[in-house]
C-alpha cells in the first residue's frame, strides 16, 4: 500500500503544493497565487493538488506546511498576543529596560506589562541573587486575566535555566494552562537583550501559530484527509503541531530553507549555492551537508534585533514580477517592487501595461512565455543592458555568499529561475533540476524532523566525552519531542567552542539531531 504526503510552501507571490509518493516521486504539482490572508491561498493550492493527483485521500499520511503567517503577523503588527514580559535580572539589569530599540508601534502593543525581578545567574552559573518568588506571585496575580502569553528571560539562562523554570512553574500555577509560556533558554543564545526580544516575539505569535495549525488541520479534514501535520522550521527540518505552537518563531524564514532542501534533494548535491528566484525576490543560500548554513549574526525581524538561530540567506528585490522602469534618457531602474502574482494580468507579454523582468527575458528569447509579439517593439540594445544588470545582481549576491574565490556548483530553483542563463560568474556549473518551480514545496514534503540544543556546559563536571554525549542525548530528545522516529535519529551537526573567559573549563556546544518522521 502506497502512502502519500502533501508538501505546501507559501511564497510572497505563489503558494506551491506537491504530492509525493513514499519514494518521494512527484505525483502532482500546483502553483496558486498567495492570497492576502495567506490561508485561503493554502487551501486553494491544497484542493487543486489533491484534485489533479487522483490519489485516494485516505492514502495521504503526512501533510507539511511551510508558512509565512508568523512573519507577516510581526511585520504587519496584526493578531499578536497580549504579552507579559518578565526579566529575571534585578539589580544587575535595571539600566536597560526590555524592548529597548524596538520600533514604537510594536512597543505600544507588546510593552504594556513589563517587569524586572530579582534573580539571574553569573556567566559561570553562580546566582547573582536569590530569585524573588514572592514578587513573581504578585506579578502573576496582577496579570491574571489581562494577558494570554508570558515571555520569561533570565540573565545567562543558557548557562543555568533554573530561575526561568521556577518562574514558569509559579506563573502556570496561578494562571493555569491556558496561558502560553515562552522561556528564553529554549529559544535564543547568549546575549540578554536579543534573546529577550526573540522570546517576546515568540510569545506574541503563539495564537497566530495555533489558529494557522487548527485551520490547516480542519481544511485537510474537509477534504477527507486525516494526515499527521507538520510545519517547516527555519533549519530545513519539520516540527509537530504542538512544537510549532510552543516555538512559532522557528517558522520564520522556513520558505528559503525549504527551497534549499528541495534543491539538494532534486540534484543530489549536498554542498552548493542555491539561487531561489520567486516572483518578488531572489534568495541565495548555502547548502552544507544538505542543510542550510546558519547565520552567525543577530537577525532583524520586523525591526526587532534577535539572536535565535536563522538560516544565512541573502535576499535581493529581483524576481519574475519585478517592475522595470525606463526614463526618456534611456536609463533604467530594476525593482525593488513587483507585480507579484498579478504578472499574468499586468506583464506586457500577457497584454498588460507594466514592463517586468519576465518581459525582458521573453523579448530577448531567453524564456518562452506569453506572447512575444507584444514586446517586439522594445529596444533590444536597451533590453540587453537591463538583462546584463539582472544577471550581474545575482552574480554579486552569489559572490557575497561564497567563503572563497573558488567556483562552486549553483542550483537554480523557483518559478522565476527561467529568467537566468545556465552560466554564471563564480559558478562551476549551473543546474536547473526537474520540478525546479516547486522545489520549496518538495523541500517541505521530504524534510526530516530535528531537535537542536545550544548551551554552555562545564567540562570539569563530567569530562569532555560525557558532556558531548549529554548534549547529543538532549538534542535527540528534542527531535523526538518534535515528532522524529527514535530509531532513525542521527547527529547531523556538532559544534563546540571553548570559552576561555569562563571558569570551569566551559564550552559552548551546539548539537542537532535529525531523523525520519515517526
Amino acid at each position: 500500500m502506497t502512502n502519500y504526503r502533501i508538501g505546501i510552501d507559501v511564497g510572497g507571490t505563489h503558494t506551491d503544493a506537491v504530492i509525493l509518493d513514499e519514494l518521494y516521486n512527484v505525483i502532482s504539482e500546483v502553483k496558486s497565487p498567495t492570497s492576502e490572508d495567506v490561508s485561503s491561498g493554502i487551501y486553494q493550492a491544497m484542493r487543486e493538488v489533491v484534485k489533479s493527483s487522483d490519489v485516494p485521500v485516505d492514502k495521504i499520511q503526512y501533510a507539511m506546511l511551510g508558512t509565512t503567517h508568523c512573519t507577516n503577523a510581526i511585520v504587519e503588527r496584526k493578531r499578536l498576543n497580549k504579552v507579559a514580559v518578565i526579566r529575571i535580572g534585578a539589580p544587575a539589569t535595571l539600566a536597560i529596560k526590555p524592548l529597548v530599540g524596538v520600533p514604537d508601534d510594536l512597543k505600544d502593543i507588546l510593552g504594556k506589562h513589563m517587569y524586572i525581578v530579582r534573580g539571574g545567574h553569573e556567566f559561570d552559573g553562580r546566582e547573582i541573587v536569590q530569585l524573588d518568588e514572592e514578587h513573581i506571585y504578585e506579578i502573576a496575580n496582577e496579570i491574571k486575566g489581562h494577558v494570554d502569553s508570558v515571555a520569561i528571560t533570565s540573565v545567562f539562562s543558557p548557562v543555568s535555566n533554573s530561575h526561568e523554570t521556577k518562574v514558569a512553574e509559579i506563573i502556570g500555577k496561578v494562571l493555569g494552562n491556558d496561558v502560553a509560556l515562552s522561556l528564553s533558554s529554549e529559544i535564543g543564545s547568549v546575549g540578554l537583550l536579543e534573546r529577550e526580544n526573540a522570546t517576546i516575539l515568540n510569545a506574541a505569535i503563539v495564537d497566530v501559530a495555533r489558529l494557522t495549525a487548527d485551520g490547516f488541520v480542519q481544511a485537510l479534514k474537509k477534504e477527507g484527509i486525516h494526515a499527521k501535520v507538520f510545519f517547516g522550521q527555519n533549519d530545513g527540518t519539520l516540527m509537530s503541531v504542538e512544537y510549532t505552537v510552543k516555538y512559532p518563531i522557528l517558522t520564520i524564514a522556513c520558505g528559503p530553507t525549504n527551497s534549499l532542501r528541495g534543491a539538494s534533494y532534486l540534484t543530489d548535491k549536498s554542498d552548493a549555492l542555491v539561487v531561489d528566484v520567486g516572483g518578488t525576490t531572489t534568495d541565495v543560500g548555502v547548502l552544507i551537508s544538505s542543510f542550510p548554513r546558519q547565520s552567525s549574526l543577530a537577525v532583524d525581524i520586523g525591526g526587532v534585533r534577535t539572536n535565535f538561530r536563522m538560516p544565512d540567506i541573502a535576499s535581493i528585490g529581483l524576481g519574475g514580477g519585478t517592475i522595470v522602469r525606463i526614463n526618456e534618457q534611456g536609463d533604467f531602474e530594476i525593482g525593488p517592487d513587483s507585480v507579484g502574482h498579478q504578472l499574468p494580468k499586468k506583464g506586457l507579454i500577457f497584454g498588460g501595461d507594466t514592463l517586468t523582468t519576465t518581459d525582458v527575458a521573453v523579448a530577448l528569447g531567453k524564456a518562452e512565455l506569453g506572447n512575444r509579439e507584444l514586446v517586439s517593439h522594445l529596444n533590444l540594445e536597451l533590453l540587453e543592458r537591463i538583462y546584463d544588470k539582472m544577471v550581474e545582481l545575482v552574480e554579486e549576491t552569489i559572490d557575497k555568499m561564497k567563503t572563497s574565490g573558488d567556483p562552486v556548483p549553483v542550483i537554480l530553483v523557483g518559478g522565476g529561475s527561467i529568467l537566468f542563463p545556465t552560466q554564471l560568474k563564480g559558478a562551476s556549473e549551473v543546474i536547473k533540476p526537474n520540478s525546479f518551480g516547486v522545489a520549496n514545496a518538495i523541500g517541505s514534503a521530504i524534510s526530516q524532523v530535528s531537535g537542536q540544543v545550544e548551551r554552555i556546559f562545564s567540562i570539569d563536571e563530567f569530562g569532555r566525552e560525557k558532556t558531548l554525549e549529554l548534549a547529543k542525548g538532549m538534542a535527540r530528545q528534542e527531535a523526538i519531542n518534535a515528532g522524529a522516529d527514535p530509531d532513525e535519529l542521527q547527529i547531523v551537526d556538532l559544534e563546540d567552542i571553548p570559552l576561555a573567559y569562563l571558569p570551569g573549563n566551559a564550552t559552548k556546544i551546539r548539537v542537532k539531531a535529525a531523523g525520519a518522521l515517526a
